[in-house]
């Protein structure tokens, strides 16, 4: 082979890779959300009333696949695959299919929860959601169909520094799929490719830490470009990965982010440990890679997930909604990484189903008139602090942090170029300060407190003046720690003035 036909091969790869981090939002949206254990109905109206309207990107989806039905419902019987069928307690494949379609046209993406590391665990009795049946036993899958020959011989995880034990043992006794095997890696590539069809933007990919490298690697090649109807032609499938990784295990988030995006679990962490105190804001001046983190494009970074803000009582949560709406207003204001937003269900222990009927379907959530979420439903998503701040992250879009402030503790400030300004309060005294905020003059509405309605703010405002300074106050006790305008937020001038 010529070097000119090797270096177009490595381009051509590369290309790929870099297609497959980026997650094909429309023009003027931005910010993922996890719509956890949401039905598919129920995502599409939401892309057409709320999250298309608000600027919000995408949505990742619960599992689309069959699971097995588990006593009591737990959120995590849709971690256990029976077959590849698309019937879940979300719904049917018609009205998957519908909302697909209905959230592209809002301006909203499609991003599927996939689950292929492996199949159930054992159960005496397993039927799944979609009537399929299987004698896990003997990991027989009529519903793919899978045997024995398709799975790694069953040991389990017992050492998180031995990659090897990691990748072919069972994870909680889910048994362990061989994505070696040419069989299995077919199932799941048309699986995959059914999905594509259908017009999604990508997909997570569940315990990806669990596969080889090499294996994804092949399994990803052959998946399909995403569907014309929807994308310019060539476009590639957004892949993130799920990789557990704070540092110190036999397995690394960067065996994995030459395939596509990570989930980059330290980034919620060392911002929780930051509101925590157990760390100071001032830090976050250089926050991004120096901190160990991945490069910016390679990471899907979130404050919480489904997983962690139930195992991790030190990760940031719904449950203390000041700092946790700190948290999050940092990761949107912040350019670093691919944001995603945590939708939850309200919940008292770790295996609390979702908001269900007696016979176990799941039920929709009811609005408020201020926007929030009733019927069991948390809705972290519709929470103004939070929409308001992807609404920022759409308007300072391609710009950097500029004019980092701080007051040597946890107060912090900085502008994302002249497009917007944000200053957070973590210290248990007041913050009163004389900003150059890097906006032009006039006056703006805070979107923490309140939002820009019918050119009125309906929260605090703040002028800037000619030289681009505001007095801005956020006090200990005050309702939020956090303080934000930006050029959308500006109340423009009446004629009469």
């Amino acid at each position: 082979m010529s070097m000119m036909r090797i270096l177009l091969c490595a381009l051509a790869i590369l290309s790929t890779v870099a297609a497959q981090k980026d997650p094909h939002y429309v023009p003027g949206h931005d910010g993922m959300v996890h719509l956890f254990e949401w039905k598919w109905p129920d995502i599409a109206k939401e892309c057409e009333k709320f999250l298309g309207p608000m600027g919000f990107g995408g949505v990742q989806v619960s599992p689309l696949q069959e699971n097995v039905i588990v006593h009591n419902r737990p959120w995590w019987e849709r971690y256990q695959p029976i077959s590849y069928k698309w019937d879940t307690r979300s719904g049917t494949p018609d009205e998957f299919r519908d909302m697909v379609r209905r959230c592209n046209k809002a301006g909203v993406r499609i991003y599927v929860d996939v689950v292929f590391n492996h199949m159930t665990g054992n159960h005496d009795v397993a039927k799944g959601t979609g009537g399929s049946t299987a004698d896990t036993h003997k990991f027989d899958y009529p519903g793919v169909p899978y045997s024995g020959f398709d799975f790694h011989v069953p040991c389990s995880i017992d050492n998180y520094n031995d990659a090897g034990n990691v990748r072919n043992c069972e994870l909680s006794g889910l048994h362990d799929l061989n994505q070696g095997n040419e069989y299995v890696r077919e199932k799941i590539v048309d699986f995959l490719n059914g999905i594509v069809d259908v017009g999604i933007a990508g997909y997570r990919v569940d315990a990806a830490k669990h596969m080889w490298p090499e294996d994804l690697k092949v399994i990803y090649s052959r998946v399909k470009d995403l569907n014309p109807e929807y994308f310019p032609a060539g476009t590639r499938p957004y892949i993130f990965q799920e990789v557990i990784d704070y540092g110190s295990e036999g397995v690394s988030k960067y065996e994995y982010n030459s395939l596509g995006a990570v989930t980059e679990f330290r980034y919620g962490m060392e911002i929780s440990n930051a509101l925590h105190k157990k760390n100071q804001l001032k830090w976050f001046s250089n926050w991004g890679e120096a901190w160990g983190l991945l490069p910016s494009k390679d990471a899907l970074v979130f404050i919480d997930n489904h997983d962690t803000q139930r195992g991790h009582p030190e990760i940031l949560t719904y449950k203390s909604s000041k700092l946790y709406k700190m948290a999050v207003a940092l990761m949107l204001a912040h350019p670093y990484g691919t944001p995603r937003i945590m939708s939850s269900y309200a919940f008292d222990n770790f295996d609390a189903n979702p908001p269900q009927d007696t016979l176990g379907n799941l039920i929709s959530p009811t609005f408020h008139s201020d926007n929030t979420c009733g019927n069991g439903w948390v809705c972290e998503h519709r929470w103004r602090q939070i929409y308001n701040m992807v609404r920022f992250r759409v308007a300072v879009n391609n710009t950097d942090v500029n004019n980092w402030w701080d007051n040597g503790q946890n107060q912090i400030a900085f502008c994302r170029g002249n497009k917007g300004f944000i200053a957070i309060n973590n210290d248990d005294y007041d913050l009163k300060q004389d900003f150059f905020t890097c906006l032009e003059t006039g006056t703006y509405c805070d979107v923490i407190s309140g939002t820009l309605k019918s050119n009125r703010c309906t929260g605090k405002k703040v002028k800037v003046d000619k030289n681009g300074k505001a007095h801005v106050e956020l006090l200990a006790h005050d309702e939020d720690g956090v303080f934000a305008i930006h050029r959308g937020s500006k109340v423009k001038r009446s004629r009469k003035s």
